[in-house]
């Protein structure tokens, strides 16, 4: 059977399913459809939450009216008709029934994204090694299917961060605050940017000029400590954040301000003055701004030259965040069952090293082969880069 035997390409491109509507009875107390292409399109099971649900017709007096009254459970959609004045989905049918037109009801995703062939879930991972290498006759004779998904997700978490490079990103708008929280599922940032004007990513390097403090004890006149009823440290928020803040970066990256900055030089002309900054940092010679991680709040702070910018932060996560990311891009589907089958071996009693040992190896070879084939080389790209390797530039 064929992977697409499921689904539609009209539920593929539009993330819809559409369904005909003709001789509505208006006393039916619910409307019952199977929603098999679009909850194959979705990827793991549907709730009423995933999907927004219309009726309407070839008139233009009747067009996209959306029902609330529905429930989705096992992949069948319920229209609720009934009740003390009737569901939304009766007026919409009733009002259909009243214009004497068939009409159509149209499922939609809420979160519809291309591409998802390219992977396979993490259940149907599971399933299809309980099928091919557990039970008689076979290397594994038995093994709790917890322990397999166990060993999965583990696989998916530590693959994540090597073989598929699972990288987010996330894009807002600094606030005078200077701090971006952490994202609900992140492990760690791969870059941080900000966005010019023109659209172009300017790199936001991490600056080792200041600290996070991770707590800071209040103190009295006196400089003593300062405690709670409860004998605990009373703290404050770090002067080191505050005065990071109000701090001029043009005193460290050599920007010149031709208002402030005064030279001394031939007729104290800034213009033949330009390169006479002595003792300057290359490090921080650049004017896109700086960041550090506040570990104690879980968030990313920047320098007040961003302030108002918008700042895009990419990061590594894990795949593990929701049911719908966990899932392993195909080219790396056989490693993951290499993975699981050595850690399985691994654990149980009574397994020979040798064969520990042999899929220890198969799993390295597995691993080897799913970076070379998710590394994107191309060989067009490269030839198109190298072209320029001798071209002379002029200054």
């Amino acid at each position: 059977m064929g992977l697409l035997d499921n689904r539609t390409q009209e539920t593929y491109y539009t993330g819809s399913q559409l369904f005909y509507i003709s001789g509505i009875d208006s006393n039916s107390p619910a409307y019952t459809y199977s929603l098999t292409n679009i909850q194959t399109e979705h990827g793991s099971d549907l709730v009423a939450s995933d999907i927004r649900v219309y009726v309407e017709s070839g008139s233009t007096d009747f067009t996209d009216r959306e029902v609330f009254d529905f429930t989705v459970v096992d992949g069948v959609l319920t229209i609720l008709t009934s009740g003390e004045a009737g569901g939304d989905g009766d007026q919409a049918f009733d009002e259909l029934s009243e214009l004497n037109t068939d009409g159509s009801l149209r499922v939609e995703l809420v979160d519809h994204e291309f591409g998802g062939y390219r992977y396979s879930s993490l259940s149907d991972v599971v399933n299809n090694f309980m099928v091919a290498y557990v039970g008689n006759g076979k290397l594994i004779n038995s093994v709790a299917k917890s322990d397999v998904l166990f060993h999965a997700k583990r696989g998916l978490q530590e693959f994540s961060y090597d073989v598929l490079k699972t990288v987010k990103s996330q894009e807002i708008e600094l606030s005078p605050s200077l701090t971006m929280p952490m994202p609900q599922d992140y492990v760690s940032y791969v870059k941080l940017s900000y966005i010019g004007t023109d659209g172009i990513k300017r790199i936001i390097y991490p600056t080792r000029l200041t600290i996070n403090p991770t707590e800071a004890p209040a103190q009295d006149n006196n400089y003593e400590y300062l405690f709670n009823n409860d004998g605990t440290l009373l703290k404050t928020t770090p002067l080191t954040n505050e005065r990071w803040q109000d701090f001029d970066t043009d005193n460290i990256t050599g920007n010149l301000n031709r208002e402030s900055d005064y030279f001394i030089g031939k007729d104290n002309h800034l213009d033949e003055n330009f390169g006479r900054r002595y003792g300057l940092e290359p490090e921080h010679q650049q004017i896109n701004g700086y960041f550090t991680i506040d570990e104690a709040t879980g968030s990313f702070a920047f320098s007040s030259d961003l302030s108002g910018k918008v700042i895009v932060l990419e990061y590594v996560s894990d795949s593990l965040g929701t049911d719908a990311e966990m899932k392993v891009h195909k080219f790396a589907e056989e490693a993951l069952y290499k993975h699981v089958a050595f850690n399985v071996l691994a654990t149980k009693r009574n397994i020979p090293e040798y064969i520990v040992q042999r899929y220890k190896k198969e799993r390295r070879a597995a691993l080897r082969n799913a970076k070379l084939r998710l590394s994107k080389i191309n060989l067009e790209e490269i030839s198109q880069v190298m072209r320029g390797k001798s071209k002379h530039i002029k200054n």
